[in-house]
């Protein structure tokens, strides 16, 4: 991670330029320990909107007016037809407790925590309106902590713990117009542990990359998975005792489109004239990364159960830099409301759910990731029909059952009814050595009769016409498709 931060960093100098003396766009370039962070107050963006325009709420707390960017949402209250509550959130973020987080700043002289870096990341809990945040702090700070410090854990703030035998696993954490957020504890180092319930009894199980280790973190309550997929073999995905591995992080899209961030910086130094609207900065130097793809479908191609998740992987610890709305470009807010990962959760009776009922979800592989900087996919389904019934995503079933896989295609939460349709489309893709091929495509819904056993998954496609007026020079990105949801896969055995 610091090399790859000294080359950030390199970009972010050389692209400096004027734009610290404040420029036509209003922008600044200011070091870790002066700029401005996530205060939500009214700045001018490129586009012509505000900060405050794009996440107005009402007295409710709720977004008022259609979608634009930097809108967030909730989640729906309601369970699905099936019982399911669709939960979103976080399972690859840093906070204070990583050594490289607040531009490798996190604690200040005195050994604190770093309490700018820190008030923006509680102020980002709470704007990004997620159910859940599963932390992945790096094991040299990490590990040398305490719960319920690595939860954050703050009663002054209306935090309340989740406790266990009498213990904290989670922090309920409070938000004066938002429902509060389920933090986890968890752990990037060697593997990616997350909702660890505890300190593993030997923490060094943290640093080690061996089946017992692994098997270590498990028995502290943790679902196991790794980061950074472009790092691992499709061998180790595979006989490795984990549940799943990545299936896109920010962090390694960023350095695969290098070319595409300095033209942004270069933008923004000279004054902003052609941005696209700031919560929007992900547009141009976003792709699909051809090394998850690969790696993604030849372990299921070889018929290995994981899930797969997507990792913001946020530190700010990268571009210091200010956008047009007043707020760094690595801010907290704006990099955590970006995508998440949506878990399919089995409510208890009382419809409530804690910490294990989302490990239980992510363990079952019940987990879809929206790409939300586009808008919030609403309506989206997909789960197999067969004679011995439904089958939800990231479930199995026999070919000799008859099944079908069905989907259905959402659309864009409070759409503007005054801009262009986005192009929606549904896709089953078949994990192939190699990646995944398309087997079937439509509109609307689809229904799709595999032919052979193997790992299905639906994957949702978007051509973004509703992004136009808010994409500066990049307007062109608004009528190519790219994915807006990646779904876990349906397994059919013979």
């Amino acid at each position: 991670m610091r090399g790859h931060y000294a080359l950030a960093l390199t970009l972010v100098s050389a692209c400096r330029g004027g734009a610290g003396d404040g420029g036509p766009g209003g922008s600044t370039t200011v070091d870790a320990s002066s700029g401005p962070t996530s205060t939500g107050a009214a700045t001018s963006d490129a586009s012509g909107s505000t900060a405050a325009d794009s996440s107005s709420t009402g007295d409710t707390g709720e977004p008022q007016g259609p979608w634009q960017p930097g809108t967030v949402y909730p989640s729906l209250p309601e369970p699905s037809p099936r019982g399911l509550l669709d939960l979103r959130g976080l399972m690859h973020t840093h906070s204070v407790y990583s050594h490289d987080a607040c531009d490798e700043m996190p604690t200040d002289p005195d050994g604190e925590s770093n309490r700018e870096c820190f008030e923006d990341l509680r102020r980002a809990l709470c704007q990004t309106r997620h159910d859940f945040v599963m932390f992945t702090d790096h094991p040299d700070r990490f590990a040398d902590n305490e719960y319920p410090d690595t939860l954050l854990y703050d009663p002054d703030r209306g935090d309340a713990l989740l406790e266990r035998d009498g213990q904290p696993v989670g922090n309920w954490s409070g938000c004066d117009a938002a429902a509060p957020v389920l933090l986890l504890a968890g752990s990037e180092g060697a593997t990616m542990p997350v909702g660890l319930e505890h300190h593993a009894d030997d923490r060094g199980n943290y640093g080690l990359v061996t089946p017992e280790a692994i098997m270590a973190l498990k028995a502290a309550g943790a679902v196991s998975l790794v980061a950074h997929t472009e790092d691992w073999s499709v061998e180790q995905l595979e006989t490795l005792p984990l549940d799943g591995f990545e299936m896109f992080n920010l962090h390694a899209n960023v350095l695969l489109n290098l070319p595409a961030v300095a033209e942004l910086l270069a933008k923004l130094a000279a004054g902003g004239e052609g941005l696209p609207h700031s919560d929007l900065a992900i547009m141009p130097m976003w792709s699909e990364d051809p090394r998850y793809l690969e790696r993604w479908g030849s372990v299921l191609a070889h018929d290995v159960r994981r899930v797969t998740t997507v990792g913001t992987d946020a530190h700010r610890n990268t571009f210091m830099q200010v956008l047009p709305d007043g707020e760094r470009v690595d801010s907290f807010r704006r990099m955590m409301q970006w995508f998440s990962n949506h878990l399919l959760v089995e409510p208890a009776a009382d419809g409530s759910w804690d910490d294990r009922a989302l490990k239980e979800a992510l363990r079952a592989r019940r987990l879809y990731a929206a790409f939300e900087y586009m808008g919030y996919p609403e309506g989206f389904d997909a789960h197999v029909q067969s004679a011995a019934g439904i089958v939800e995503i990231g479930g199995e079933v026999s070919l000799a059952d008859a099944p079908t896989i069905h989907a259905t295609a959402p659309s864009v939460r409070e759409l503007d009814p005054g801009v262009t349709a986005p192009e929606i489309s549904l896709h089953v893709m078949r994990a192939i050595e190699g990646g995944f091929e398309e087997v079937h495509d439509g509109v609307d819904t689809i229904d799709y009769v595999p032919d052979a056993p193997g790992a299905y998954r639906i994957e949702v496609r978007i051509v973004p016409h509703h992004l136009a007026g808010w994409l500066g020079d990049y307007v062109a990105l608004a009528d190519a498709p790219r994915p807006w949801i990646y779904a876990n896969a349906f397994f059919v055995r013979p």
